[in-house]
């Protein structure tokens, strides 16, 4: 694996090994000292033309686990607020002689484009493009849904989700977690159903290996999930394209938020997740978000040893780590 572009880019096998590579990772941030030498020498740029709290840091987390050298690129201080194009920046990048490129920008298949190109050997990572991809967020999602709910199968079948149901509620529109995630929840055996109006689901979902609802309470009776995913309203999106998805945030979290009446209405098993940033009050209310069936904060923990995976597998070219 030399890139990782999308969630649909792995199959169940391949899915699996991230995972597997990724416990693998986990169990080594349980030592005193929590650094590899794997990447010692080798060197990550995040290149993130979009603004990051979680995504970044993880990466640089999980970089630096790993002993690499870490740049952190931003457009504000840099040549592209002087109008320098993807081509030129990532050319100098090249001649810099980075080995993965870790990339988040706001035009979708942007990665893509820099990984078919001449412009670089490096690795090219997605940290999310547009509203099209964002696979480590998949699989942090899948790694915490696997520990929760396959924790102690041995099996193949007990290392994917088969079996399970995962409910993704909210801004599908807009969302790159959704779209990543249905592919890659799917892949693993899961089943997914998607929960929204009419308004923030995107031309085409028909077509998507998911089941629709249109009423939260009435899919939450009907098909019950293991695993509810919460989507952020991603507001900035919407203010751009002037808006008018829905009437009010006061009926869109009557509608579709996930507070503490909803969240005990869910099978004791059930777990609640968000790939935050939230919006409090609006898509989530904070006895949800910060109740017992809350596994937030664990998704962010997971996300760096699925990055560490993920470079590793990528930079190295191993199937497994050897930690």
């Amino acid at each position: 694996m030399k890139h990782l572009l999308s969630a649909a880019d792995l199959d169940h096998d391949e899915a699996v090994a991230v995972l597997d590579a990724a416990e693998r990772m986990a169990a080594t941030q349980a030592r005193e000292i929590k650094k590899l030498p794997t990447l010692r020498g080798q060197t990550v740029v995040n290149l993130f033309f979009e603004d990051s709290t979680r995504t970044r840091i993880s990466f640089e987390t999980a970089a630096k686990r790993l002993s690499a050298d870490v740049i952190n690129f931003s457009p504000k201080g840099s040549s592209v607020s002087k109008g320098e194009s993807l081509k030129d920046t990532v050319l100098t990048l090249g001649a810099m002689r980075a080995d993965a490129i870790v990339v988040r920008h706001p035009a979708s298949g942007a990665p893509s484009r820099i990984a078919g190109s001449t412009w670089t050997d490096a690795s090219v990572i997605t940290a999310g493009d547009g509203t099209h991809q964002h696979p480590t967020q998949a699989l942090l999602d899948a790694m915490t849904i696997r520990r929760h709910l396959k924790a102690g199968a041995g099996d193949l079948a007990g290392r994917d989700l088969a079996g399970l149901s995962v409910m993704i509620v909210g801004d599908v529109l807009h969302s790159r977690v959704a779209r990543s995630g249905v592919d890659l929840f799917t892949t693993l055996g899961a089943e997914v159903t998607l929960v929204a109006p009419a308004t923030l689901l995107p031309v085409g979902v028909e077509t998507w290996p998911a089941a629709r609802f249109y009423d939260l309470d009435r899919a939450l009776a009907e098909a019950p999930p293991d695993a509810l995913m919460m989507l952020r309203v991603q507001r900035e999106r919407m203010s751009s394209a002037g808006g008018g998805f829905f009437p009010s945030p006061q009926e869109y979290t009557r509608e579709y938020g996930l507070d503490a009446r909803r969240a005990a209405a869910l099978a004791p098993h059930a777990i609640v997740l968000h790939p935050g940033p939230m919006n409090r009050g609006l898509e989530i209310t904070s006895e949800a978000a910060d109740g017992p069936r809350s596994v937030v904060v664990e998704q962010v923990a997971n996300g760096v040893a699925v990055r560490m995976a993920v470079l590793y597998l990528a930079m190295t070219g191993e199937k497994e780590p050897a930690v």
